[in-house]
């Protein structure tokens, strides 16, 4: 009897013991790893956000939609998602596909509209029995410079409940934003290699040779005009290559134009022309230093240095209400537009030794401080000149000059 209760007591303690062992660690794994539900759902939806975030960061583009929208359909909790662009289903997952046609017409009225919108049934009617969807919600995605290039359609298999509508929005929102900061890197990324080629040459090494060669072949047949042209050129450079300030005005860097014009005549003679048309409520206008001195500089060595006989370039600027309108034009040999785009808008040097500050550092600089609409526009052909224009605001919060 006695055997019987110690055996018994023993078989207590080991049940007991286990059962603490168990416990602990069960607790331990509880500190480990992660305990609640809600702490849970947190790391689900910051992992999404993450695996979202990365294809975004390039941009949206239906490669990278497509990488985007399972993770973004899990962050809205949707049957089905879609991310829709101005014409077109960019990438979709989940149920519902097969209503590609009528999401795009819901997308395009939401993104004109500028506000997220609800819709049921009437439009999103098919024939398939099997169909479960009743309803979806579209939000607009507005982009950085406040335009709308696209929207996220979150497709529900009953009538949108508030907390879809609620979810699908606040995701538009954050995907707008990550397609902010990688217009952002863009811009940056541009202006960076922009200014690269600006700090390896601000000034043609060419042009300084033939400047100099031009001053001293008027040394001992016309000291005065040397002395002039000596002058012209050390105001010319001390603009050109000053150490401070990203912005100038259309009248300083006109002046600066007109010095490089002074010493070009001085070589070409009769045959370079200059027809100038500027109107004065434009002068003050802030623009990138040095974006139009490379314009003229390309239209007389590229253009007219090659053309037999007289050429003239000419320089427009015309007031257009909130923005400024620039051309810069010669009647020169012109050349290929397919062999202009092939070398991305640079001239021969540029492409070669990087040497001159040409036409792709003008456009990236300008794309880069106003954005992508303001880049330079290029008309040209082969005996038919070239033709080169910007767009300037005004005014921009980003602009001192």
């Amino acid at each position: 009897m006695g055997r019987d209760v110690s055996t018994a007591i023993a078989v207590v303690v080991l049940v007991t013991a286990l059962a603490g062992a168990v416990w602990a660690v069960a607790r331990l794994r509880a500190r480990r790893g992660i305990a609640t539900a809600t702490q849970r759902a947190t790391y689900d939806v910051l992992r999404r956000a993450g695996l979202a975030a990365e294809p975004l960061r390039g941009g949206l583009t239906p490669e990278t939609a497509g990488k985007a929208v399972r993770h973004l359909r899990a962050l809205v909790g949707a049957a089905g998602l879609a991310v829709v662009g101005t014409d077109d289903v960019l990438a979709f997952d989940g149920r519902g596909e097969h209503h590609r046609a009528q999401l795009v017409t819901a997308a395009q009225r939401a993104i004109q509209a500028g506000r997220p919108a609800v819709i049921g049934p009437a439009d999103l009617a098919c024939d398939r029995i099997e169909c479960a969807v009743r309803g979806a919600v579209v939000a607009p995605l507005a982009g950085p410079s406040g335009d709308v290039p696209a929207a996220l359609v979150a497709l529900a298999e009953a009538e949108p409940a508030p907390g879809l509508v609620q979810a699908t929005v606040e995701t538009g929102r954050w995907v707008a934003t990550q397609l902010a900061l990688a217009e952002l890197d863009t811009s940056r990324a541009r202006l960076a290699r922009a200014e690269i080629r600006a700090l390896r040459a601000q000034i043609s090494p060419h042009f300084i040779y033939n400047a100099l060669t031009a001053i001293a072949s008027f040394v001992r047949t016309d000291p005065e005009r040397a002395r002039d042209l000596i002058l012209e050129f050390a105001e010319f450079t001390r603009y050109s290559l000053r150490a401070h300030g990203e912005f100038t005005t259309l009248a300083e860097e006109l002046r600066s134009i007109d010095r490089y014009l002074t010493i070009e005549r001085a070589r070409f003679g009769d045959r370079l022309q200059v027809r100038l048309q500027i109107a004065p409520e434009v002068l003050p206008v802030g623009l990138p230093f040095l974006c139009l001195q490379p314009l003229v500089e390309n239209a007389v060595r590229h253009g007219l240095s090659r053309r037999p006989g007289p050429g003239t370039v000419s320089i427009v600027a015309r007031d257009a209400g909130a923005e400024c309108h620039i051309t810069v034009e010669d009647d020169g040999v012109g050349m290929d537009p397919a062999v202009f785009t092939a070398n991305g808008g640079a001239d021969d040097d540029t492409a070669d030794s990087g040497q001159h500050v040409g036409l792709t550092n003008v456009d990236e600089r300008l794309r880069a401080v106003f954005g992508d609409e303001y880049g330079l526009v290029v008309e040209t052909a082969p005996g038919a000149g070239t033709k080169v224009s910007m767009r300037v605001p005004k005014f921009h919060p980003d602009v001192r000059a």
